[in-house]
């Protein structure tokens, strides 16, 4: 089976790469599911109701969420209702939030998914290794396919957890830097891996934001809104064939649409 990973959704750009492009890649690559990050898609920083809804509508069988997760409040009742977005895991029990769901492929095949998020360089969060064990102590013994996003801002993080979850899940993906890495690779217990699979947004831009305003903020000090960019909007993320019998990545390779090419 093929599942898609869509790396960072980033504002209106990035919404509209997913709703013109993620239809044929359907299609194309034979996709039994598509996983999303969307913890920008709202501005370039949160996700409101319309736009998980949105999201869904085109195609995005689950929604993962990192450490932007609550910037938008209408969004709660959202993530107490819906079981198709998740929190980070490794959150506090009182967050609001999902911290696994688990989807029906459309080949029939349950798949669990799971967000955490890592600690080097980000918010002080539970121990994502402890949580990860949690997690997978809940997942049904029937479901053997299952997919991490790791949310983290450390190489040194995202491949010690792929290392720790070797074996034991399909996928440990990163994102969170919106710089795709080229080191996807198959684990040796059978684990797809790849540190970050890249920002879906406008690339001619500093991590989806205006070249302009971010500069001017760093040279100055002087706050500016980090206004979400426009140009070179393209679909990043990548794609994992697992085997639906036994959890195991067969192959895992980057894939990336320009806005301009549909």
């Amino acid at each position: 089976m093929n599942i898609l990973f869509v790396g960072d959704i980033v504002g209106k750009p990035g919404r509209e790469v997913v709703r013109r492009a993620l239809a044929r890649l359907i299609q194309q690559e034979k996709l039994d599911l598509v996983v999303a990050n969307a913890e920008n898609a709202a501005g370039g920083s949160g996700i409101t109701p319309a736009i998980y809804h949105e999201l869904r509508q085109c195609g995005v069988d689950c929604i993962t969420m990192g450490d932007h997760i609550y910037r938008r409040k209408e969004i709660l009742p959202t993530l107490r209702s819906e079981d198709r977005i998740v929190k980070p895991a490794n959150f506090p029990p009182e967050a609001p939030g999902t911290e696994l769901a688990v989807v029906p492929a459309a080949n029939g095949v349950p798949v669990a998914v799971f967000s955490l998020l890592g600690r080097v360089f980000m918010r002080p969060v539970d121990c994502p290794w402890h949580a990860a064990d949690r997690i997978l102590a809940q997942v049904p013994e029937e479901v053997r396919v299952v997919l991490l996003d790791f949310h983290a801002e450390a190489t040194s993080d995202k491949q010690l957890m792929g290392r720790y979850l070797d074996g034991r899940v399909t996928a440990v993906l990163g994102t969170h830097t919106h710089v795709p890495t080229a080191d996807e690779q198959i684990l040796p217990g059978g684990t797809a891996f790849q540190c970050d699979v890249g920002m879906t947004g406008p690339y001619d831009s500093i991590l989806g934001r205006r070249v302009d305003r971010v500069l001017e903020a760093t040279r100055t000090f002087v706050p500016a809104k980090f206004e979400v960019a426009t140009d070179q909007v393209r679909l990043s993320g990548s794609i994992v064939q697992a085997d639906p019998i036994t959890g195991k990545a067969q192959a895992i390779r980057r894939v990336w649409v320009r806005l301009e090419d549909l």
